[in-house]
This record gives C-alpha cells, sequence and structure tokens, in this order.
C-alpha cells in the first residue's frame, strides 16, 4: 500500500486512459485513487490509536466483532477519518482530470490546447475555482465534524465550550 501510495496521481494517468479508455471512467478512477489513500490510511491509524482499555472493556462486556467496531472502534477512528477527509488532494485530481483528454472542457481550463502539451499548460490554471471549492468542502467538513463528534472531550471542544 505505502508504494502505491507513493506514486504520483498525475503518473496514473497513462495507464488509466489505456486501461479505462479517455473519457470519463479513467477521470473517475484516478479521482477515486487520489481520495482512497488520505482516507484509508488515516482510518487504518484511528484504529490502531484507539485505546486498548476500551478494547479490553469490549471483551470483557462480550462485544462481538461487529458489535466491537461498531461501538468502540469506528467512534475512536472517526476524528482521523474526518482528518483524511479533509486533507483530500482530490481537487488538484479534478484539475489534472479535467484537463488529461487535451479537450477544452475543464474546471478553469478554457483553453486546455492539445493533448500532447497538457501537462505544460500549468499557467493557465486558474486557481480560483479550486480554492473555493476546497475551501466549501473543508468548511462542510469541519461542520459535519462538529456536528458528529459532539462526545469528544479534547483541546478544541474545551476551547469552543469555554468561549472567547
Amino acid at each position: 500500500m505505502q508504494a502505491l501510495k507513493a506514486v504520483p496521481s498525475l503518473a496514473w494517468v497513462p495507464l488509466f486512459i489505456l486501461w479505462f479508455g479517455i473519457f470519463e471512467v479513467s477521470k473517475v478512477v484516478l479521482i477515486a485513487v487520489g481520495v482512497f489513500f488520505p482516507v484509508y490510511l488515516n482510518l487504518v491509524s484511528g484504529i490502531r490509536s484507539t485505546d486498548r482499555k476500551l478494547v479490553e472493556v469490549g471483551q470483557v462486556n462480550g462485544l462481538g466483532r461487529i458489535d466491537m467496531v461498531r461501538r468502540i472502534l469506528a467512534p475512536a477512528a472517526l476524528p482521523s477519518y474526518i482528518t483524511g477527509l479533509r486533507r483530500l488532494g482530490a481537487w488538484l485530481d479534478v484539475r489534472d482530470c479535467s484537463r488529461a483528454d487535451g479537450r477544452q472542457q475543464g474546471l478553469g481550463l478554457p483553453d486546455a490546447g492539445r493533448a500532447d502539451d497538457w501537462a505544460a499548460r500549468d499557467d493557465r490554471v486558474r486557481p480560483a475555482p479550486f480554492a473555493a471549492a476546497g475551501k466549501i468542502s473543508d468548511a462542510l467538513l469541519v461542520a459535519v465534524g462538529r456536528r458528529v463528534l459532539v462526545w469528544q472531550d479534547d483541546f478544541a471542544s474545551a476551547q469552543a465550550k469555554a468561549g472567547p
């Protein structure tokens, strides 16, 4: 997994075009690969950092595997999962996909040029749509995280309760 994670998303573009064609399927797969690793690695990290005492309490109370995941591991890993969602590089992948086929349609790229020189046309990328989309998606995830993680007792939640 670590070896696949180290491969830059743009390196997958030629392979995905060969495997899935030049149209939408290869773009969706590229975005899925870009989204998968940050989310997966943060989720695994959250599960592995679950307090051992919580797992032992679940075992003592006779929780099965499914109940252990539902009642202990999933809630304990949820903050890391949300962090993984916030760290997504998917907007960069969307930018890359929007010009991977060299057509003139794409986010912020009204003149992408020919397929053989799209990688050298970074000067035509307009960052505003990606910055706005990134900020909006991050704000939505922060709001969802606040609602879902109301039970969390950490420094940030204590500061929010204390006020200015």
